[in-house]
């Protein structure tokens, strides 16, 4: 795109200063604080960081350290005793006035996400509403979740709900749970993802803390803060979303210990092609399927396609693919233009953009062939900017067995389709990862779907269609190496976080590594 500026009003000192003068408590000229003992406190370390949007400076997470931390749990664990004593309509009031308020200002919360992790203007406002939405729902519904007044009216946990989150959604999945967690009974810690979402995650904590909600908000480098924030004694339960690596060391610190965890990880989501013809409703799912560049856990990266229709895959993908918008997502054409409708812009970072480019690189060379590959003059960027974070849309063709994302997602917009002629060959291929969150059969026979759709390693199969995480009536979880733990979800979000009054030995809805009978404690 030539000749395009930044939209008037969007730019990263004007919204940081508007941090700072809506949440001064929080935000200072030159930092972000961390919020614990009750407080937002000057602790920690800032480090350097960059957005992702253009390589610029801004500022980084105040790193603290293991010490700081643990006292930081300690006090959280005292906040939980009198929190957990709080009336349920008092509750209810304090996380509809925190709710309320960041509804007050959320296109600023918008702004900082899509300058701090990169989201296209509408992605951003989405990801505010779905938890200002969902939260409300919570709130309307939480009477009947809790089954007050009844003989089986749920309970706070013993300790305070430790949250662990990914960088990509830090408010329709993060802060959401916390107001949940929150509205429960419970009193909350949090930590910062590394890579970005901190700037967000501040400004919505300083509204719910003047909200009078107990909340820490830490940053810190996840191993040194890991023991504090998974095993230290007084925790009540984990929620972790992350990649494998981290969820297994997760995992593993909780195995001896029989607390309750809800464990989100990565898994290789497929979509399976068989004897079918919808082809123009199936271009629809493919375009939506892009949005964010797939940065997020229910994204489809692989297609496993019958072998005698990849003719009539290819008519529809390659016509999508090629058609994606992607760049700068505050970039306009003259001043009073609204800002762009893309479907993505950067990566999270340069070193992830690096990556995928490698990636492809890497599945030619093993004599995978190069479907399709875009370039970065398609996209819509700001004369001179930076763009090592950015990559455009890419596809492999029979990637190799030795590929390093055979059995892994890339969370970016690689992806890469496999020819099969048998169901076992399909099956085998959807069910590379050993577990994900979600698999879909696009087919016109439903006796293949329903024989293909039970074997297939997901937790949630859609017919046709896409499946989604799902905030509010439905059920989350995930199948295998995906997901540790409770499942959660609309009223099973509410009962992973209270237990009941019949004792310790509740069961729970689960995937649970050795065991389905969770202590509270």
């Amino acid at each position: 795109m030539t000749n395009a500026q930044l939209k008037p009003g969007t730019s990263w000192s004007q919204t940081y200063e508007r941090c700072v003068s809506v949440a001064p408590e929080a935000f200072e000229t030159d930092r972000i604080r961390n919020l614990l003992h009750g407080e937002w406190q000057r602790v920690g370390m800032p480090g350097h960081h960059v957005t992702p949007v253009d390589m610029s400076p801004i500022q980084g997470p105040p790193r603290v350290q293991r010490d700081v931390a643990e006292s930081a749990v300690a006090y959280a664990c005292e906040q939980h005793s009198t929190w957990s004593t709080v009336d349920l309509d008092e509750r209810r009031e304090r996380v509809t006035r925190a709710v309320d308020e960041m509804t007050l200002h959320r296109e600023l919360l918008a702004m900082l996400l899509v300058w701090e992790i990169g989201k296209p203007w509408r992605l951003a406002v989405a990801d505010v509403d779905r938890c200002l939405d969902g939260v409300r729902w919570y709130v309307d519904e939480i009477e009947r979740q809790l089954a007050v007044g009844t003989d089986h009216e749920r309970q706070p946990l013993p300790g305070p709900v430790s949250n662990i989150a990914s960088w990509n959604y830090p408010m329709s999945v993060q802060v959401h749970a916390e107001l949940v967690q929150a509205l429960a009974g419970n009193a909350v810690i949090a930590k910062t993802p590394s890579q970005g979402g901190f700037h967000c995650l501040t400004l919505a904590h300083a509204f719910l803390a003047r909200a009078g909600l107990p909340l820490t908000l830490l940053s810190g480098a996840g191993g040194r803060l890991g023991d504090a924030l998974i095993s230290s004694s007084g925790i009540g339960a984990l929620a972790f979303v992350g990649g494998r690596s981290n969820g297994r060391a997760a995992a593993t610190s909780l195995a001896d210990r029989r607390r309750r965890h809800f464990l989100e990880q990565e898994g290789l989501n497929a979509w399976g092609i068989w004897d079918f013809t919808q082809w123009d409703l199936f271009a629809q799912h493919l375009r939506k399927g892009f949005e964010y560049a797939k940065q997020r856990c229910t994204a489809y990266p692989r297609y496993v396609v019958q072998r005698r229709l990849l003719p009539a895959f290819l008519d529809t993908y390659l016509p999508v693919v090629q058609s994606l918008r992607f760049g700068h997502p505050l970039a306009v054409e003259n001043a009073d233009d609204p800002l762009p409708e893309l479907d993505f812009g950067p990566l999270i970072g340069a070193r992830k953009a690096a990556e995928l480019e490698q990636q492809f690189d890497e599945a030619t060379s093993g004599r995978g062939l190069p479907l399709h590959r875009g370039s970065l003059g398609e996209g819509r960027f700001l004369d001179g900017q930076d763009t090592s974070a950015y990559v455009a849309p890419a596809c492999i063709l029979e990637p190799p067995a030795h590929w390093s994302l055979h059995h892994a997602e890339p969370f970016g917009p690689l992806d890469s389709v496999v020819c099969v002629d048998t169901e076992s060959e399909l099956l085998a291929a959807m069910n590379a990862s050993n577990g994900c969150l979600v698999a879909s059969l696009a087919t016109d026979d439903s006796d293949f779907a329903t024989r293909v759709g039970g074997q297939l390693q997901a937790f949630k199969v859609g017919i046709n269609k896409p499946r989604s995480r799902g905030d509010r009536e439905e059920v989350f979880g995930g199948i295998g190496e995906s997901w540790k733990g409770a499942f959660v979800g609309g009223d099973l979000l509410v009962q992973a976080v209270t237990h009941s009054p019949e004792g310790e030995d509740e069961r729970l809805y689960g995937n649970f590594p050795s065991y389905s009978l969770f202590p509270n404690r």
